[in-house]
């Protein structure tokens, strides 16, 4: 069951030992067409990534983050913030990194960490509905529209290692076709 209420405040946020914000978030993710992640199969063109709305007007296209709180771990902070802002739901994956940023107006300092989150369910209702819309793109489009360097790294970091993934699925493949053909 999903909360059709997000989480407000800050008393409850995490900061790191120089005293900067936590904030954790997810590259929502799908693949294209019949493709539903057959790691010998993917590349960059297969792969779509679910962008949203900042809640502010004019401040572009990003992917869903927000504060990491002290009652939870930082997966399920991750899922949580992807529920509130994106209305998906999925298997948050291995982390992609973790990066050191300030705010737009360089006052504050924040430290993000980024997860991949293979998509399984896309909600109809989701607490930020009204305040936020949600857009499916290629990658190549999010290279485009996306407004933060360290998201943008993030999502090459994602790309690397799923068409990784399928180079060494392949190579895996190709080598049992080989032993199998020296063996006959």
């Amino acid at each position: 069951m999903v909360a059709l209420v997000s989480r407000t405040g800050r008393h409850m946020q995490r900061y790191n030992f120089h005293g900067h914000r936590q904030v954790v978030g997810c590259i929502p993710y799908r693949f294209k067409g019949n493709n539903r992640g057959t790691p010998s199969t993917v590349d960059e063109e297969e792969i779509e990534v679910l962008v949203i709305t900042s809640q502010r007007k004019g401040k572009g296209m990003l992917f869903p983050k927000g504060g990491w709180e002290n009652d939870e771990s930082i997966e399920d902070a991750a899922l949580r913030e992807t529920v509130e802002e994106a209305g998906v739901v999925g298997d948050v994956e291995h982390k992609l990194g973790k990066w050191n940023f300030k705010s737009k107006n360089n006052e504050t300092c924040y430290e993000g960490h980024m997860f991949p989150l293979l998509v399984k369910e896309q909600l109809e209702f989701w607490p930020e509905k009204d305040v936020r819309q949600r857009i499916w793109i290629s990658v190549r489009e999010a290279r485009k529209v996306c407004s933060y360097w360290w998201m943008k790294e993030a999502l090459e970091l994602l790309v690397d290692r799923l068409t990784a993934q399928a180079n060494e699925d392949k190579k895996d493949v190709g080598a049992l076709s080989q032993g199998r053909k020296s063996n006959l």
